[in-house]
């Protein structure tokens, strides 16, 4: 089985969010199955060096934008067993970052169509194009141009939502101007969305198969409070769709090797983890306290993570016996509210306003809880490296938070983390207090216990790629 995955962006070539560790994982775990995974991704112009060397030229050709011609060149790179190919253009491609410039609709047009136009000249013939998000959403409708051609005749699509608040939104005569399609396409059943062009839409109402990165978003996204305008579409296409949750990669996220951090331990050796605890502290001007739990943020700064609850409960919270460090960047509004509380109370709060891998390592492997009340979340990621890292996760109900932390039962000595399930902000007050609580009652032993769960929990890609190859299967059996 040959699948081709079309996404903006990877891990180690560009990142921007979650969908980026997707693509550098999952096609690992689909190996691993007997799937033969490449991957193409647009050839950024600030992909490092080391990796811009190491490329291979395959091949140049003209692609139709429109009634335009441009140049399109085709690079390829082996990286950890994966190929990977990387479309080429400096006008669309050579400037900072991803997407979320004016010309996106341009871009990512250009991109949809290189990609179909390259194909036979990759040596790739796939049998299955696995789109991700709405820079890939088009190409399912695109392909209906080259059914009649004998290459392309009978490739299947899957296209996966990793996050439907970003659907590719575009004046409607992006259609014709750049995508070079008829306006049979714009209609309800198609691209239309509110008299524009919808890219997602397209990848939804066209493909042969939908998924989403967790089961509950999967039922969530059908209703209006979170989908985004589309809950029409995805009800419409309820028996494509399905839900399968993403994993992490075991060996980046891996407390027994990581070598970023302090001191490496297992659910074993937990007591270690007060030295990564002390280092960070000493790292960002913290009090030194072993024995203090400190709470854990990894996240964009947004509405989106639960920002608001925040700001209405900060207060309060740090009164407990409590060390909070926050590490990322976002919303101005909410940059601002946590250098104001590292500022009110900086014995207690870090805020570090920017992105740095090597001190997320030591975030997870320092912290005793980490938060994440979110608005909604498909899926999550730093749950799951929280819980592997033994730092139990603080979530609202909702999407993957829901599917993947389960929630402490006293009286049965259950779970991995803690929950509230209304989106307010003393239920997360009232979650803190309760998982602080615990942290100091450890004479007990239910939050050693709990900590060795949720450190031996499985959430590799192993069973997220068993769920996608039967997925491919049922597909190609259509």
């Amino acid at each position: 089985m040959k699948v081709l995955f079309v996404a903006a962006e990877g891990v180690p070539f560009s990142k921007t969010g979650g969908l980026a560790d997707v693509i550098g994982a999952l096609p690992k775990g689909l190996k691993d199955n007997d799937v033969e995974v490449r991957v193409v991704l647009p050839k950024y112009g600030d992909i490092a060096q080391e990796y811009i060397d190491e490329m291979i030229f395959v091949h140049r050709f003209s692609v139709h934008v429109g009634w335009r011609n441009q140049y399109c060149g085709v690079f390829k790179l082996e990286y950890e067993g994966i190929t990977f190919y990387f479309i080429d253009n400096e006008d669309h491609f050579k400037r900072p970052g991803t997407y979320g410039y004016f010309d996106d609709g341009e871009r990512f047009s250009f991109f949809n169509r290189a990609v179909l136009d390259a194909l036979p000249n990759i040596d790739f013939r796939p049998d299955i194009i696995h789109c991700h998000d709405w820079h890939a959403a088009m190409i399912p409708v695109l392909l209906t141009q080259y059914r009649n051609q004998d290459f392309y005749a009978k490739i299947k699509t899957v296209f996966t939502i990793h996050n439907l608040q970003y659907q590719g939104i575009f004046p409607k005569s992006v259609l014709s101007d750049l995508l070079g399609l008829g306006w049979e396409h714009f209609n309800v059943n198609g691209v239309e969305f509110h008299d524009h062009v919808n890219f997602m839409k397209g990848g939804i109402n066209y493909s042969n198969a939908l998924t989403t990165v967790s089961p509950t978003y999967a039922e969530e996204i059908q209703t209006p409070y979170y989908g985004a305008d589309l809950e029409g579409a995805l009800s419409r296409r309820q028996s494509f769709l399905s839900g399968i949750i993403n994993g992490i990669d075991t060996e980046a996220w891996d407390p027994q090797h990581d070598p970023l951090i302090t001191r490496n331990y297992t659910w074993r050796s937990i007591q270690r983890k007060k030295e990564n605890k002390v280092a960070l502290q000493e790292e960002l001007g913290l009090k030194i306290d072993p024995d203090v739990p400190v709470l854990g943020m990894v996240s964009r700064l947004t509405r989106q993570k639960g920002l608001d609850l925040m700001a209405r409960i900060l207060d309060e919270a740090l009164q407990l016996n409590i060390q909070l460090v926050v590490l990322g960047t976002g919303d101005h509004e909410y940059e601002q509210l946590m250098k104001h509380f590292a500022g009110k109370y900086p014995e207690k709060v870090a805020a570090v306003i920017r992105f740095e891998e090597a001190l997320a390592h030591k975030i997870y492997a320092s912290s005793d809880m980490f938060l994440m009340p979110s608005l909604f979340e498909p899926c999550g990621l730093g749950q799951l490296i929280a819980m592997r890292y033994g730092a139990l996760p603080i979530v609202r109900e909702t999407g993957g938070l829901k599917d993947t932390v389960l929630p402490y039962n006293e009286f049965t000595d259950e779970g991995l983390g803690f929950s509230f399930a209304n989106y307010n902000a003393h239920d997360l007050l009232y979650t803190i207090q309760r998982a602080v609580s615990l942290y100091e009652k450890e004479e007990e032993g239910a939050w050693k216990k709990m900590v060795g769960r949720a450190m031996r929990a499985d959430f590799s890609w192993t069973q997220s790629a068993k769920a996608y190859k039967e997925l491919y299967e049922g597909v190609l059996a259509q």
